[in-house]
């Protein structure tokens, strides 16, 4: 199958989004924001300062203004979707929204960034619906690093997604000549297509770090006829590879009992071309896989660079992470 995933939130706090600044949050914390899932409501769970609720909320507004939520995200990039989740907040969520970006170094804090003049607006002032994730396109050319959410004039807000495309610094990333993990999500990576993805996701494979349970992971259903399953992933950028890191962590019953990697050079192809045509070569031989283990395969002796990786596994199960380090190819250094 090919996958949904054409854009990666790069606010998540999974991936290193921070909120870093709130005018307001006294119902709730802004940090909510960008949690995972949409946010849960437990009916009779209440604070000190009122209901408890699962997002970042302000109090009720009683002079003129609105509320903001300063936000560095995890992964700088091109804004191309935004949605304002609203997930619970029915009588209290705001009514309108906006959004800005800007670009900025990575220590900046928030009062460097609240004096940039180089804000620009990505979501100009648009209704939103209570209890509903209220989606919006966004028209932006620019590499952003921080987001401002602007509310209007105060309420909750569930969940914040700034959805897009990484753009990183490769001229910072191969200053120091060290192998990079060209599939990671921050550096570019993201899936193609997968065999089956029933428990888990292959845009898991390559989140930072390493899993913090099974359902951090790319899980398949229990094969019960012949084949194995296999997830195509394009790598950030177009490289030479020499390891490649397999992750089991936490599959122990439900790993693989092995695995091996091609890779492909097709450099422009579609999503659906490199699926269904492939060129594909070994990178890795079939290989033992051991239970909730991170393992490190060399690749010695290929030096023809790669666009594209297939993570075979056989027959089925479970895999938290993969990483495929190299060096960018030499044409785009």
């Amino acid at each position: 199958m090919i996958t949904s995933v054409t854009f990666v939130d790069l606010a998540a706090e999974r991936v290193g989004g921070i909120a870093m600044a709130a005018n307001d949050e006294f119902f709730a914390p802004k940090e909510n924001l960008l949690k995972a899932g949409r946010g849960i409501f437990v009916e009779d769970e209440y604070t000190e300062r009122g209901k408890w609720m699962d997002g970042w909320e302000t109090r009720r507004r009683r002079e003129p203004g609105h509320d903001w939520c300063l936000i560095k995200l995890g992964i700088p990039g091109v804004i191309l979707a935004v949605s304002v989740d609203t997930n619970h907040f029915r009588g209290n969520h705001p009514e309108t929204c906006s959004l800005e970006a800007c670009h900025a170094s990575g220590d900046a804090d928030a009062a460097a960034l609240d004096a940039l003049q180089s804000w620009s607006e990505v979501l100009p002032v648009s209704p939103l619906e209570g209890h509903a994730e209220n989606r919006f396109g966004v028209i932006s050319t620019e590499r952003a690093t921080h987001v401002r959410l602007h509310i209007y004039p105060d309420g909750g807000v569930a969940r914040l997604r700034v959805w897009g495309e990484a753009r990183p610094d490769w001229s910072a990333l191969m200053a120091s000549g060290e192998a990079v993990d060209l599939l990671a999500v921050g550096h570019g990576g993201r899936p193609v297509a997968c065999s089956d993805q029933f428990f888990g996701e292959p845009s898991n494979l390559i989140l930072p770090g390493r899993s913090a349970s099974m359902k951090d992971g790319w899980e398949t259903r229990r094969r019960r006829g012949p084949g194995h399953d296999w997830a195509v992933l394009a790598l950030g950028r177009r490289g030479v590879v020499d390891r490649v890191v397999v992750d089991t962590g936490h599959f122990k019953g439900n790993y693989p009992e092995s695995c091996s990697v091609e890779g492909c050079d097709l450099p422009g192809a579609t999503d659906e071309e490199v699926a269904t045509l492939g060129n594909w070569f070994e990178v890795v031989p079939s290989t033992a896989l051991a239970a909730d283990r991170e393992q490190t395969f060399a690749v010695p002796g290929i030096a023809r660079p790669l666009t594209h990786v297939r993570l075979n596994i056989f027959p089925d199960g479970g895999v938290s992470r993969f990483r495929v380090y190299g060096q960018p190819a030499a044409e785009e250094q």
